[in-house]
């Protein structure tokens, strides 16, 4: 079984994901892990290292091709990635979102910045990325259409979040 689980920042996608993995034990990828450690690759902050690849496509077709060829050699895999959905033929695709104002909170707690600092950056992450997947993929973001759930994670906790993933798939 190949599932994807995709977000914006602070939605609560990586420990969804992780609660999952545990639940049907099986593995899980993480596009944003991969990002963050070609960031530190490169010697980038990752606001910087995005700002970046919105210059840099490869970067962008060397993410996903990596996340395709995983989730095409698995025969189980959780696979969490803003656009995982789109090039990993998945049998379960699903969406999480929050206000920007609960994502905020989330980022700010994780990464102990000031909420005036994270609604700043997920602003300007937020916009870099959608402006890359439409010019490199030429895909809407904002176009949910490809997703059998979408779960407002404003009110769940990661456990609440993969329980209803999970009796979703049951």
């Amino acid at each position: 079984m190949i599932i994807t689980i995709g977000g914006l920042a602070g939605t609560g996608t990586s420990t969804a994901a992780q609660k999952l993995s545990q639940q049907l034990n099986i593995p899980y990828i993480s596009a944003g892990d991969v990002f963050r450690q070609m960031a530190v690759e490169h010697n980038m902050t990752l606001l910087e290292f995005s700002e970046f690849a919105e210059g840099n496509d490869e970067i962008d077709k060397a993410l996903d091709k990596r996340q395709a060829k995983i989730a095409n050699e698995a025969e189980d895999l959780i696979v969490e990635g803003r656009i995982s959905a789109f090039f990993v033929n998945a049998d379960y695709k699903f969406w999480l979102m929050a206000p920007d104002n609960t994502r905020a909170e989330r980022i700010s707690y994780r990464e102990d910045k000031s909420i005036e600092t994270v609604q700043h950056e997920i602003k300007e992450r937020t916009a870099s990325e959608k402006k890359r997947y439409m010019e490199i993929h030429e895909i809407d973001i904002d176009d949910l259409s490809q997703y059998d759930l979408i779960i407002n994670t404003k009110t769940f906790d990661a456990e609440s979040t993969a329980n209803i993933i999970l009796n979703c798939i049951k």
